[in-house]
Parts: structure tokens; sequence; C-alpha cells
């Protein structure tokens, strides 16, 4: 066998008193497409940003190309050609596209710098084909596509090894398809890839060989052929692990009256004439491609971007329209980037488990600090989160157990409307079944929810109803129980098709 790249020998790694590698050996092969799969918190993520030179291990020996490192760092590891792509974006929001995928490594002489370089970038795009405006600023793009500055970043370094942390997490099923047949560009131009993934049919389709963590250990490595999507998900969770999808509660009668009605709604982000409802006990899904339109949706009822028409919550006119009103006429809106727009990063668990309904644990103004501690530990025990600690850092919490935070933040207090954005989004087998539970107990407790997600067989198990969404317009409606994936797939197209897409 060939010299490894890539060799962890024995590393640990802890953060206070959480353990998050356990003496982990592995060694990636020049031009193998490596994955890391396992749990939320299993450590696959850490052992990619001790790689990438983001974390320093405890313990423990990291070889790159035979040498042993040290004083690895993000800086070291690029110009030792090593590059990451991680889960959490890593972009520089004020700066274009173009900017953001070549900082660091501007074209310049004499130290003056000699452009943006649109000649390297319109290579790159050919190479990449993912449509991005040079000159867009990363602030105004989707998630979706600020993903895909990430994957042109790492590229553009024209690095021997590249991490990838969840790289598919935001993509279309056809994007991705896209990305893995660049990694398999990469496997035959002889550099290795990392792939930290919990889309196991991606694993399986795109990787040579495997190593799977539980609880920050290793527990097995060995080549990708001969594994199947079962034999994985028994290794990641243990034997007779379920990885099915929860039954939905009974849907409420036909004359229900709703708990949600949009009428005419419009937005200056896109929306255009949205009209629907959700009734209580009811999960409705939105169903369409990124750019569609849901997130719009979604932000346009709950106030976060202003719009025009119709809203009614539980029969009630809802004008002027605002997260704080939202929160108090009991909306709940769980968005699609958590890190950004959903949790505080520089506060412990308790406190953004509390944030949004600090009047529960509050009198006059003051905090009732008892009050919080033991709201906080029913949560942590309700949804699982790992480490169960009530001033954690969550900064250091998986993705899978930053989501459950997230999640318990907005179960706080029952509210009757809960907006889900891509709720299962990069986090692992474990968490996306506490995801789904949560779901159906909202429901069966009486709560409408509005599902948002790019899986489709994800909405259509859970959702009753479900909306046809494109380019900022509802356009259709199904039945979410009778219709299967490539049913609904052929509706929206040809809905699409009769709107003149």
């Amino acid at each position: 066998m060939r010299q490894a790249i890539v060799e962890l020998d024995r590393v640990s790694k802890s953060f206070g008193r959480a353990h998050i590698l356990r003496q982990v050996s592995l060694a990636v092969q020049p031009g193998q497409v490596h994955a890391l799969i396992g749990p939320n918190g299993a450590g696959k993520s850490s052992v990619g940003k001790i790689i990438g030179g983001f974390y320093q291990p405890d313990d423990g020996s990291l070889r790159i190309a035979g040498r042993c490192v040290h004083k690895w760092t993000p800086h070291a590891a690029l110009s030792a050609g090593v590059a990451m792509i991680h889960q959490e974006l890593q972009l520089v929001p004020d700066l274009t596209v173009a900017q953001n995928v070549f900082l660091g490594i501007e074209a310049q002489f004499g130290g003056l710098l000699l452009g943006s370089d649109h000649e390297r970038f319109a290579a790159l795009e050919r190479r990449c084909g993912f449509g991005i405006d040079p000159a867009a600023r990363v602030s105004a793009l989707r998630i979706a596509d600020r993903q895909k500055v990430e994957i042109m970043r790492a590229i553009a370094r024209d690095a021997r090894v590249i991490v990838m942390d969840e790289p598919t997490s935001s993509l279309t099923e056809v994007e991705a398809r896209h990305l893995l047949s660049i990694i398999d560009e990469l496997r035959l131009q002889g550099r290795s890839v990392v792939y930290v993934s919990h889309f196991l049919d991606h694993v399986l389709s795109a990787c040579d060989y495997v190593t799977i963590l539980r609880d920050g250990s290793v527990v097995r490595s060995g080549p990708i052929a001969g594994e199947t999507r079962g034999s994985l998900v028994e290794a990641m969770l243990g034997a007779g692990a379920d990885v099915s999808f929860p039954a939905r509660p009974l849907r409420p009668a036909p004359g229900t009256a709703p708990v949600l009605e949009c009428i005419g709604l419009e937005s200056q982000a896109g929306l255009r004439g949205a009209t629907m409802m959700v009734r209580p006990g009811e999960v409705v899904g939105l169903i369409g491609l990124v750019g569609s339109g849901r997130t719009e949706l979604a932000r346009a009822i709950f106030g976060a971007d202003r719009g025009t028409g119709r809203v009614r919550i539980g029969g009630e006119d809802y004008d002027r329209r605002s997260p704080a009103l939202s929160v108090r006429r009991g909306i709940a809106f769980v968005p699609e980037d958590r890190r950004a727009q959903g949790l505080d990063l520089a506060q412990p668990v308790r406190q953004n488990m509390s944030l949004a309904r600090l009047d529960l644990v509050s009198r006059g103004g003051v905090l009732k600090r008892r009050q919080e501690v033991r709201q906080t530990r029913d949560m942590i025990a309700r949804f699982g989160i790992v480490p169960p600690d009530v001033d954690g850092d969550i900064a250091f919490y998986s993705g899978g157990n930053q989501q459950k935070i997230l999640l318990a933040k907005w179960s706080i207090g029952r509210p009757r409307l809960v907006i889900l954005d891509e709720p299962s989004r990069g986090v692992d087998l474990g968490a996306r079944r506490r995801i789904h539970d949560f779901i159906v107990e909202t429901v069966a407790e009486g709560a409408g929810i509005m599902l948002i997600s790019s899986d489709l067989e994800e909405v259509l198990a859970l959702s009753h109803r479900g909306y046809l969404m494109h380019d900022g317009r509802l356009i259709g409606e199904v039945d979410c129980e009778l219709l299967a994936a490539d049913d609904v797939l052929r509706q929206l197209f040809e809905a699409q098709s009769a709107c003149g897409a």
C-alpha cells in the first residue's frame, strides 16, 4: 500500500469535561474518497477539523504525507495542500462570491492585488457548473448557494486533500449528484477527499473507504465494497436500530377551523399571491426546488420579511407582523440556518432555550433562575441532548444536538403553529428520528405544523397535505398520504410547465 496522505494515530480531544475523540486512528490514501460516518456527537466533524488545522489534538499524532505535523493551523494546512469545507459555512458575508472563493490566494504582483481575476473564476465555474454570479454578495445568497461557494473555494486552492463536512446538506438531489461527479474527478486526479455525511446513499455511491465512529471512538474502518445502508446503520447506532418514520396522527376533520390562513400573501423577497391554510393537528408540507419561495413564505408569515396580503391566526387577522408579535401569538419558527438565525453561540444552553419565552421564567423583569434551570433540564431530558449540561457551551455541541436545542427552545410554551424550515439538515439518523417524533408529538397536542424540507420522502412521510411551490407561487396541492414521491415530482414539474417555467 502507498504511503498514506493523512494519518491519525491514537488521537484524543476534549473540551472541558466532554471527551470528543478517544484514541482515534485512521489513514487516508492518495486518490481515496474516505467517508466518516456516525451519530451526531460521534466526533466526525472534530476529526475533520483536526485534519484541517482548526483543532489541535490533546494526545496522539497527525501525519501529512508521512510527516508528523506540530502547531498545525488552517493556514499551515492550506500551505500543505489540505483544505476544508465546513458544515457551518465559513464565508465573509460582505464580500462577493469571487472574493470569497479566492480569499487569501488573490492574484497579486509586488503585494498589489490585480483585480477579481474573472478568467480564473470562469475556468473554475466551467469545472463546477454551479451557475453562481461571481459579483453577488454572499450575504444575499441562499444557504444552498453559499454551500456551493464553499465547495468552489476549496477546489480553487488546488488541494491534495479536501475535507468535506456535510457538503450536500443544503443541495437538491440533482445538485448533490453533480457534486459527487466533481468528487469522482478529484479522485481520478489523485486527490483525496475526507467525506463527512449523514446521507448514506451518497456515501455508498461516492466513497471507496469508510470509518465509522461512535461516542468519539472508531467502531471499524474498511472498504465500502460489501457495505449496505443496513450494515452502516447497524454499526453506527447498534443492532436493531429503527430508521423508519413514525406514524402520523389522524388528520383533523375537514371542517376544523384553521390555525393559519394566508390569502394573497406577497413579499419583497419574491413571494407572489400565496393562499393556503394549516389546521390544528395537521402537518402541511411545502414542496418545491431550492429557490421556489418556501422559506420566503415562512418568513413572511412569521414577520421576518415584510409582506402584503392577509394572514389570520386562529381566526383573527394578523396585521403588522413581526417576530416578537408572532411569538406572543403562539407562532414558532425554526429557521434553516441554526447558527446564524436560530441560536446565540455566545450564550449557554440554558439561556438559548429561555430566550424566546423569558416571560415564562421571570416575574416583574426579574429572572427566576431555579425555574429556568428546571425547565432546561426537562427539555434536555425530553430531547436527549448531549452533553446534558444546562450551562454547556453550545458552540462546541454537534450539529444534531444544536438542532435539538433549537427545537426545545421553540417547544417551550406549547405554540399553536410551528414552522420548520429544513429541520433535519445536517443531522444524523438518531437526531432525525427525534425531530420526527417531535413533529408527531406536537400535532398530537393540537398544534399545526408547516414543514419545509428538501428531503421529499420526509415531507411525504410526515405531512397530511402538501402545497407545490414554484417561483414564489403556490401552484398546486397534493394529498401526501396517497401519493408516492415520483407522482408528486411529476405533478410539480407538470405544474411548473403550465406556469411557463
